[in-house]
């Protein structure tokens, strides 16, 4: 059993708990996931690890009520357990770069941010620059702002409303920075698909390399459902297994995309309310 050391909302639909899980805390890397269940007999569902506290001995994790399982955990107090905390899984963040990195642009959306403060951090911590953009349909969407404040160089921020930074996508932040000139050793986007698909087509034509991650594909988090299968460089891969970080450049985006709409119509409201 696993303690719930730490609950924390973040926004409407969106928490934070820190989870009392020594293995994984000693063993874990950006870039890598857990499996979690509430009770013995829950759902199994893969969330990306958020932080770290290798001397606390614990974990942090985002999620997003919109489901069963979700829900459940949005249930479960501080000083309760989970039944299952299984990990790390996946492969460390790895950059698909030629030369050093002096200067890197990380892009989060959504909850998509929780997976990205792990890489910044790290990186920023071997000394590169680091500038980050967060976006979200709004301001109090946009979770971490403090975290990435104080850890990386420059935040910039966009939200559909205008409410934070500018009025546009994340995508108009790395247009703009680029046509001012600056040049950047790598991108890394995390957040919904049609975000990171539309960084990689800015990003490609420059040859900028491009990490993204498809954390938001994965089912069962083993390889075996073969929901998460995605074509890398002409290659079948399995986003929990082989990644889930990739080379955003060598991702086929569109076939990944329409694979995951075949169930659209039949996915159950009751899920997804409250969220567009």
């Amino acid at each position: 059993m696993y303690k719930i050391i730490k609950k924390r909302q973040l926004s409407e639909l969106v928490e934070m708990m820190v989870v009392e899980a020594p293995y994984v805390a000693r063993n874990c890397q950006p870039g890598q996931f857990v499996i979690v269940a509430a009770d013995e007999d829950g759902e199994r569902i893969p969330l990306t690890i958020q932080d770290y506290d290798r001397k606390a001995n614990t974990v942090n994790i985002i999620y997003q009520v919109v489901g069963y399982s979700t829900r459940i955990l949005n249930q479960k107090k501080e000083g309760e357990y989970l039944a299952v905390f299984v990990g790390p899984l996946g492969t460390t963040a790895h950059y698909h770069t030629d030369g050093p990195m002096k200067h890197v642009l990380g892009i989060g959306g959504g909850v998509g941010i929780a997976p990205l403060f792990p890489q910044m951090r790290k990186l920023k911590e071997e000394g590169v620059t680091v500038d980050v953009v967060l976006g979200g349909r709004n301001k109090d969407l946009v979770i971490l702002k403090d975290e990435f404040e104080k850890t990386v160089d420059n935040v910039f921020y966009a939200t559909d409303d205008g409410s934070l930074g500018i009025k546009g996508f994340v995508t108009d932040v790395l247009k703009a920075k680029l046509a001012e000139g600056v040049k950047y050793d790598l991108v890394v986007a995390i957040g919904p698909m049609i975000m990171m698909k539309n960084v990689v087509a800015i990003t490609k034509p420059l040859n900028i390399p491009t990490g993204i991650s498809l954390n938001p594909i994965m089912i069962d988090g083993t390889g075996m459902c073969g929901g998460c299968r995605v074509t890398v460089g002409g290659e079948t891969k399995f986003a929990c297994v082989d990644g889930p970080d990739f080379d955003g450049l060598q991702v086929n985006f569109d076939e990944m995309m329409r694979r995951q709409s075949f169930y659209k119509e039949e996915e159950h409201a009751c899920n997804l309310r409250g969220v567009k």
